[in-house]
């Protein structure tokens, strides 16, 4: 183990890489429960026990396929925003668009990707990209986790002005963010004690403070009456394999029925996701310290993530993409694949521990998201805030991650903006600024997106 996965190399061990495969996991689980939200009976129609083994198996062989393959930390799972958008696919067509279909789609641009990634066009991205912006996205990457922490437990709510019409996207001066009421959200409250358990643990440099945060936390929710353990009573500790949806996918009314736009919005968003996901968590576990090398590890990753696209329409999911959450894990003391393949394996065995994989609420896990996003902001000091063609972009980057929702909307604004002033810089004075022939392209790429999607803002 220590040979194969170079633990010593890393400045690892066994202990902690498991313990950080842990956290990434209890972090990531509630995809298990999310997933079946979007996907499943009252989503896009699919049966629940189709969407929990294609979310769990998929989540579970892909990410340990990144470990053994690449010896990263990164975890993968179906991704948030493009399950959503899945299901809107479906709903949205009145029974043109089955979601047999919306996964013949997704294989497609699975295919996509891994033909971008054979021919080293998603790999430029790391060299056409400059390297404000990249600091930038994860730095936008860590306040996109913090947001999902502060909603998954309730500390962060929306307030509607009375009478809007919550049908469709609600306009900005009819809602405010809010802070949550510890009085009436026990969920709440019970997240801003195990946010101050953590940090204490951070302080006072305490091995595993993650992990021990949201085990805590999720006991001191039993009393609350937060931590709900009826799943070990009443769950099913042996899987239901009869209802599957593995080889459901229509490829061929993908095609007939024409969702090349649809193929499209899937194959960007994930472009630019998997993208910053990747260089945020790899910068965070000192992956990019050696650039070449970095890069190359970083290659590896995304010929993994294509193939995990199509794997999980194959086995009955949405877009299979690397988690945000793996920050987690890397800030445990995770660095090599071990943690991945840790993570992996307890998807797999959620299949059979399901009921206890559902014991651990949001707001015990949401304080760690939000811990993650505190160390991932540290990098915002590498950003040139001097410099406004470089401040700019890098701004525009960090802000509309968390405040749209999206990892895609941030780098695609960023990419746009950069784009745009070095052409003026160009232009007017005498700091003449090179822009990669990628970023041109990239920038190509960002206005049709938006011709393609209008004003709406899909999640990442």
């Amino acid at each position: 183990m220590e040979r194969f996965f170079k633990l010593k190399e890393h400045g690892t061990n066994v202990r902690t890489e498991i313990i950080a495969g842990i956290t990434t996991f209890m972090t990531m689980a509630y995809i298990l429960v999310v997933n079946n939200t979007f996907l499943g009976p009252t989503g896009a129609g699919m049966p629940s026990e189709a969407v929990f083994f294609a979310t769990a198996v998929g989540a579970g062989l892909v990410t340990i396929l990144m470990g053994l393959f690449v010896n990263v930390p990164i975890g993968m799972a179906p991704g948030m925003g493009l399950n959503a958008y899945f299901m809107t696919v479906v709903l949205s067509s009145n029974g043109m668009i089955t979601w047999q279909a919306a996964l013949g789609a997704v294989f497609i641009s699975g295919i996509v990707f891994l033909i971008l990634t054979v021919t080293r066009v998603r790999q430029m991205l790391l060299v056409a990209v400059p390297e404000n912006l990249k600091t930038a996205i994860t730095v936008g990457i860590g306040l996109f986790i913090t947001i999902v922490g502060f909603k998954l437990c309730n500390l962060v709510m929306v307030s509607i002005v009375p009478g809007t019409d919550v049908g469709q996207p609600v306009p900005g001066h009819a809602f405010n963010l809010i802070l949550g009421s510890l009085v009436h959200q026990k969920d709440a409250l019970l997240a801003l004690i195990g946010l101050l358990i953590i940090a204490a643990l951070m302080v006072v440099r305490v091995k595993g403070a993650l992990l021990i945060g949201i085990v805590a936390t999720t006991l001191i929710g039993i009393p609350m009456g937060v931590t709900n353990l009826s799943s070990l009573t009443t769950g099913n500790w042996i899987p239901d394999f009869s209802n599957l949806a593995v080889g459901q996918l229509d490829l061929k009314a993908a095609l007939h029925i024409g969702l090349f736009d649809i193929i499209f919005i899937f194959t960007f968003v994930e472009l630019f996701d998997t993208f910053g996901t990747l260089v945020g968590t790899a910068t965070r576990a000192g992956i990019m310290k050696d650039k070449k090398k970095g890069e190359k590890i970083i290659g590896k990753a995304m010929l993994v993530d294509a193939v995990g696209v199509s794997t999980g329409a194959v086995l009955g999911t949405s877009t299979i993409t690397a988690f945000v959450e793996s920050s987690a894990g890397v800030e445990e003391g995770g660095r090599t694949g071990l943690t991945a393949v840790t993570t992996g394996v307890l998807f797999l065995l959620a299949l059979f521990i399901a009921p206890l994989a559902l014991v651990v609420p949001s707001a015990a896990t949401a304080p760690a998201l939000i811990i993650v996003g505190v160390l991932m902001m540290s990098q915002v000091r590498n950003i040139d805030w001097d410099n406004f063609l470089l401040a700019f972009p890098a701004f525009l980057t960090i802000v509309l991650m968390p405040f749209t929702g999206g990892i895609a909307n941030g780098i695609s604004a960023g990419i746009l903006s950069y784009v745009v002033l070095a052409v003026f810089s160009n232009l007017f004075t005498s700091n003449k600024v090179k822009i990669h022939w990628l970023m041109w392209v990239l920038a190509i790429i960002v206005v049709i997106r938006f011709a393609f999607m209008g004003s709406f803002f899909f999640c990442s």
